[in-house]
């Protein structure tokens, strides 16, 4: 990257990792935080963990369509400044339902989309993806620490002095976006990274996408409702106080980050990504069953933990990657919109299952009810056909296509090449989409058909 574009991912990936930050850091103590609101029931306390994600789940990729009209930094500063508010209402409630209300206006700040957009006008097309790369990690790295910062910043300013913090960051990544991120040269449309509103209904009947959308909103709900329960289990189960929270998720998170990485080196380099996917599923559920059955053991909640986060981890890295390469190669944003639409639901479902089954049914209940999720999506995750070990490529079109036909004999052209399983031209873009195999296909025939100067470039 040059200089540009890497103060423009550092400065985003900031923005980003400071307002999940904020989110996440509620979630290892609000539980415990909110018996002391008014009109508070567990259920209530599921709906509040939850509902910023229903909220997101909505407005995300229409925040991001508005963002190509409007402009990318309004749109993010406007959910910034949502955010911000959000928090400031969450923090003077004095009622479960004052923080409902804050926590759904928090997540009306739905910046992703634009906040991607924006990152997709800074960067060249070959380093696209490693700056997506690392937006993804600076939300890993803010989930991480949330939850060992949560416990310490409760016992120092309580619940309702994080959400103050909270506003404080908001703002914070408004003061960046302005300062420190760059203005585009040129705001344009990004079909890599954004969602085509033509393209919703293929997306949507591509039963191997579904099967990918259905497991992130399962995984995500099953985090969203064992987090309804889990600091009730520390502090009552195992006799922890708040303060000591913190000290148990830190090595349970430490072990489960080292035991990731053999698993994604196994799935990529010796080509096992179904096996070690499903395998994931498969722990997922067998975790969830452990915390049910035993969490009155210390040491079955936090080999439990550490076996659940280890195939979290796993699994939070391989969807992206899975749903890139199952999409159809001009549909890699508008396949990455559903996805993030998916998570971010199952955040509410979970929130809002996790809370009514533990109200009715007890803190067990919410353990196994996560596994039979886990379960189910195994079920479905077996029959999934395994992943076609391509690669996301763009190329710009230098040559003059007088219409759709020119373009899709340019496609068949580009089919010819060695390596090239999927091309599509598309003609407003001047943009061909391929799917390839990196050790086969040769990059100076993709500049002979399509005119251009530069290399084909990984998307």
């Amino acid at each position: 990257m040059n200089l540009r574009e890497r103060q423009s991912v550092y400065s985003l990936a900031s923005i980003y990792g400071l307002r999940m930050l904020g989110l996440f850091m509620i979630l290892p103590v609000f539980s415990l935080y909110a018996e002391g609101l008014e009109g508070v029931t567990p259920a209530l306390i599921g709906i509040t963990l939850g509902i910023y994600g229903l909220a997101m789940a909505l407005l995300q990729i229409p925040f991001g369509m508005l963002s190509d009209r409007l402009g990318r930094k309004p749109i993010i500063a406007g959910g910034l400044v949502l955010f911000a508010i959000g928090s400031v209402v969450a923090a003077m409630a004095d009622s479960i339902w004052g923080v409902i209300i804050g926590r759904a206006i928090q997540g009306s700040g739905a910046i992703a989309a634009a906040m991607m957009a924006l990152l997709a006008d800074l960067t060249r097309e070959e380093e696209r993806t490693r700056a997506m790369a690392m937006m993804g990690g600076s939300i890993g790295m803010s989930f991480t620490l949330a939850l060992m910062l949560g416990p310490f910043l409760n016992e120092l300013i309580g619940v309702d002095g994080i959400f103050w913090l909270t506003a404080g960051m908001a703002i914070a990544g408004i003061a960046i976006l302005y300062r420190l991120v760059p203005d585009p040269q040129h705001t344009r449309f990004h079909r890599d990274v954004e969602t085509v509103p033509g393209q919703l209904k293929m997306i949507l009947s591509n039963t191997q996408l579904i099967r990918l959308d259905l497991g992130i909103m399962i995984q995500h709900a099953v985090m969203m409702a064992m987090f309804t329960v889990l600091p009730f289990v520390l502090r009552d189960n195992l006799d922890m106080q708040i303060s000591e929270h913190a000290w148990f998720y830190l090595p349970v998170l430490l072990l489960s980050v080292l035991g990731m990485f053999p698993l994604i080196i196994m799935a990529e380099r010796k080509r096992k990504v179904k096996q070690v996917f499903v395998a994931c599923i498969a722990l997922l559920a067998v975790s969830e069953i452990m915390l049910g059955s035993a969490h009155q053991s210390w040491h079955a909640v936090a080999l439990g933990m550490v076996l659940f986060f280890l195939a979290f981890n796993v699994l939070e890295a391989s969807l992206p990657s899975l749903v890139s390469r199952l999409a159809p190669a001009d549909c890699k944003g508008t396949a990455m919109g559903v996805y993030s639409t998916s998570q971010f639901f199952g955040i509410f479902v979970g929130g809002a299952g996790g809370g009514y089954l533990y109200s009715h049914f007890g803190i067990t209940s919410v353990f196994y009810a996560c596994a039979a999720a886990a379960v189910l999506w195994f079920a479905f995750a077996i029959s999934m056909q395994a992943p076609a070990y391509l690669s996301a490529f763009m190329a710009h079109v230098h040559i003059e296509l007088a219409d759709e036909g020119a373009a899709e004999k340019m496609a068949e052209a580009l089919l010819k090449i060695d390596g090239v399983s999927e091309a599509k031209v598309v003609l407003e873009d001047a943009v061909a989409y391929l799917k390839v195999d990196k050790d086969l296909f040769d990059q100076n025939k993709i500049t002979l058909i399509t005119g251009s100067s530069e290399p084909a470039t990984d998307s």
